[in-house]
């Protein structure tokens, strides 16, 4: 049988002959050739008639249009998502008047003394400040304060500010009902109060009549009066000294402000917390040396102000470090798997292109302009991306909700984070920007090819030429590069995560529950001594405590501290350590063994010396090489009454468990009262069952008590590393997107090299090459472009490895027991994609394949 032999321009005239419309019949879609930048006419015609046609192009092929939208609606739902975190969490702005001409203004010590509250700053110097300052329209000053709402039935905790009078001035809001303070309210004591929104909603049902009207909050002896209401979502502004404390969040919303003002007779301790509002076209920097040279004047007229600097920050900046550090490094990684996608849709629309060659060769035959066959391809383009991105915003919506229900203690503000217009503003605009990178090279090829070329190698099917492989080659070795990267991102995460596991706490975590619990008025040692006695004989309960400082909360007194040994000859010399207080029993509790002297006695009260127990750590620093059992502290000055040290135990990572254990000193909480601390229960089995029980007995000793933040030990440690868990969670998950989305277009790219290699592998094996040479053939061809991907990916993923660093503990970015692990893993399972294309080309029939040629 011979193959008939045409002419091209013969095939061409042909298609011209079959094409002339007989009578009656309608060929659809056939324009005239035209102006090549002729996109549209006046009435739009030409692309409204391409996108019927795009339609009803992709409806004859439901199983493409099905992969190629859900690829990328894959990749567009997880960046929108994220998006969806970044623009509520670090792009939505407080509710102040100008936000971003708000500093905060700490001070810091420039002379290598310690402070005594973090980055506080005295009175006298910014009180001189307000007077003097010519670049700022306000300086305020404001305290981070907690109390409570006292109820018959359970009081409730409310976390508020202290503020001077321009306090709202500054920065910028005003109430949204009644009034801001006046200056005659700083008057002490107290008797006014503004609410916060989400308070008086949620404690007062949101009713205006509570304006004017006073209510019980405690250590307040004259019940305060609600002056005003503040308009929704004010949070609080930073207060570095205040962060160990055990109800401090600064990115709560506040309850409440109290007006006040400072002590004539502590105007030079360093307490307050200061933010300014620079004036119009006033730039930090130039705020920032305006109030360095008054701290200059200041200290040659004051000794006691010597070596401190303020330090503006950007108060946008500083609300936004703990979100920016762990969004922006997902974002990224959010949009490498939007990239991966893009690959993938790629790949398919200019396999398709090549399916429909032909097709493109007679219409360019029939007169139609190369711009028409751009416009065409790029509108189908478009098309697959709309759906995908419609899909897109579908999955990124209930992905926003998981992410919202597992990063509560990751992401801050996460209360912020709505499913709005940007969302879907973020999600068609992805689908744009994916119609252009998936489109655009299959539009131009389509665009560009020679008619008479492609008529010339028709045949039984239409395979890629050389350059096409290259581009499909070049595009999944990207693919592969940014699969590499998040894989190598997530198993550095992993890592993390089980070195911190391992590590010895020093301190038991086992079946330990932990509550704040607040006796909010009557006999503060009395309640205390009572509730212990009572959930001691709770059925269930082996062991109880009170404690100041919960491990792995962040909660510690900082205190300047002298040490016997350790002459104090100019005030550098004290030191600045965390202080706890506990009751007898807690570090048999916890486990924490009492290694030399002895526990806290109950005995050890105010009537008794004052005593302390140090951990093993304080002892190896400042009494190496002798005993400290018996040494004193002094925690307010030689002058005043010593502590005595009467015991050592053993070392713990309290404050987190990637740091190792710092010196420590346990006060007695009989002797160091504590307003609000935390009851600590050893119980005998699961410690969930005995919270009502243990709740109903300290209700019996004081109805009013609060009780809040019911954890267990283990789920404050899970607190403690949530950060780290949530972004291990997410980029495992965008990495096993990436390999799924990678995996399919290396089988893809590889099964279109055997398509467009039939005749040679059909030749080899007509002159004697076995199946098993084919198939290393095509392995070889598999293993070639997964390692050029994996060449570039390692710089990838080293450059994603440095943007993770601050997340990873006893791991290096650089860690080649991970990258080697990423490598064999994907190498590994991108192979087993191989395996299919490799069995079809081993068994090719060379006969009928080279009949088909």
């Amino acid at each position: 049988m011979t193959r008939r032999v045409c002419d091209p321009r013969q095939l061409i005239e042909e298609a011209f002959a079959v094409s002339r419309p007989a009578a009656g019949r309608v060929i659809p879609n056939l324009e005239p050739r035209r102006s090549s930048n002729a996109w549209i006419d006046d009435s739009g015609g030409y692309v409204l008639q391409d996108i019927r046609f795009a339609i009803r192009m992709l409806r004859k092929q439901p199983g493409f249009t099905t992969v190629a939208a859900l690829t990328l609606a894959l990749g567009i739902g997880v960046t929108a998502a994220v998006f969806s975190l970044v623009q509520g969490v670090l792009l939505t702005p407080p509710p102040y008047r100008d936000p971003q001409r708000l500093v905060l203004v700490p001070s810091v010590r420039v002379d290598s003394q310690q402070m005594e509250r973090i980055e506080a700053t005295p009175a006298i110097q910014w009180m001189d400040w307000q007077k003097q300052a010519t670049s700022f329209d306000g300086i305020a000053a404001y305290l981070w304060t907690f109390n409570f709402l006292v109820n018959s039935d359970g009081s409730d905790s409310l976390e508020g500010m202290i503020v001077t009078p321009d306090y709202f001035r500054v920065v910028g809001v005003q109430p949204m009902l009644g009034r801001a303070f006046a200056q005659r309210d700083t008057v002490p004591p107290a008797t006014v109060i503004i609410l916060g929104y989400d308070c008086w909603q949620r404690r007062f049902n949101g009713d205006p009549a509570i304006l004017g009207k006073t209510i019980r909050m405690s250590r307040r002896d004259t019940p305060p009066t609600v002056i005003g209401i503040m308009p929704p979502g004010v949070r609080f502004l930073p207060s570095p000294s205040a962060s160990q404390e055990p109800n401090y969040d600064m990115n709560a919303t506040v309850d409440f402000w109290m007006p006040g003002a400072p002590n004539p007779q502590r105007l030079k301790q360093s307490m307050w917390d200061v933010a300014g509002r620079l004036k119009q076209g006033v730039t930090p920097a130039q705020g920032q040396a305006e109030l360095a040279v008054l701290s200059v004047r200041q200290a040659r007229d004051d000794h006691d102000l010597d070596g401190r600097t303020p330090r503006l920050q950007s108060l946008m900046e500083e609300m936004n470090r703990d979100g920016r550090r762990v969004l922006l490094p997902l974002f990224g990684a959010a949009a490498l798997v939007l990239f991966i996608a893009c690959g993938n849709t790629a790949a398919l629309l200019l396999v398709r292109g090549l399916q429909r060659q032909q097709e493109y060769a007679v219409r360019t035959a029939l007169g139609v302009g190369r711009a028409a066959l751009f416009r065409q391809a790029s509108v189908e383009s478009l098309s697959v991306a709309l759906a995908g991105g419609t899909a897109g915003v579908g999955l990124a919506l209930s992905i926003v909700k998981v992410l919202k229900s597992i990063g509560g203690h990751a992401i801050p503000r996460l209360d912020a984070v709505t499913t709005g217009w940007p969302l879907l503003a973020f999600g068609f605009g992805s689908a744009l920007l994916a119609a252009l990178l998936a489109g655009l090279v299959p539009a131009l090829r389509a665009s560009r090819l020679d008619p008479i070329d492609a008529i010339k190698s028709a045949g039984s099917r239409s395979s890629a030429g050389r350059t096409e492989r290259r581009m499909l080659q070049a595009v999944t070795m990207i693919q592969t590069a940014l699969t590499l990267a998040l894989l190598v991102g997530a198993g550095l995460l992993v890592r993390t995560l089980h070195n911190v596991a391992n590590v010895r706490s020093g301190y038991s975590l086992d079946r330990v529950l932990t509550m704040t619990v607040t006796a909010v008025q009557g006999d503060w040692s009395d309640f205390h001594h009572r509730a212990l006695e009572r959930v001691s004989r709770v059925p269930g309960v082996q062991q109880a405590a009170f404690v100041w400082g919960t491990p792995l909360t962040g909660n510690d007194w900082p205190a300047m501290v002298e040490v016997e040994g350790h002459p104090v000859t100019k005030p550098n010399d004290r030191f600045a350590l965390p202080l706890r207080a506990v009751t007898p029993g807690y570090f048999a509790l916890l486990g924490l063994p009492v290694a030399d002297g002895r526990d806290v006695r109950s005995t050890d009260d105010h009537g008794a010396p004052a005593v302390a127990v140090v951990n093993q750590a304080f002892a190896d620093r400042y009494f190496a090489g002798t005993r400290a059992v018996g040494k004193k502290l002094w925690l307010n000055g030689r002058d005043q009454h010593s502590t005595e040290i009467v015991g050592i135990a053993g070392d713990g990572r309290t404050g987190d468990l990637t740091q190792a254990p710092s010196p420590e000193i346990y006060l007695s909480l009989w002797q160091a009262t504590a307003f609000s601390k935390d009851l600590v229960v050893r119980t005998a089995a699961d410690p969930r069952t005995v919270i009502g029980a243990i709740r109903g007995e300290l209700r019996a000793v004081d109805p009013t008590v609060a009780v809040e933040h019911v954890k267990t030990l283990d789920q404050i440690r899970t607190d403690s590393l949530a950060s780290r868990i949530f972004a291990q969670q997410l980029l495992v998950g965008f990495s096993l997107v990436g390999t799924l989305l990678t995996v399919v277009g290396v089988y893809g790219v590889l099964g279109l090299w055997v398509a467009s290699r039939r005749r040679d592998i059909a030749i080899r094996m007509a002159i004697g090459a076995h199946r098993r040479d084919i198939r290393n053939l095509v392995f070889g061809e598999g293993f070639r472009l997964v390692a050029g991907g994996i060449v570039v990916g390692i710089a990838g993923a080293l450059a994603v490895a440095r943007v993770l660093q601050s997340l990873l503990f006893e791991v290096a970015p650089t860690d080649p027991v991970t990258i080697g692990a990423a490598v064999l893993l994907f190498t590994s399972v991108t192979l087993i994609a191989c395996w299919a294309p490799t069995r079809r080309a081993a068994a090719i029939d060379p006969l009928e394949a080279l009949r088909c040629e």
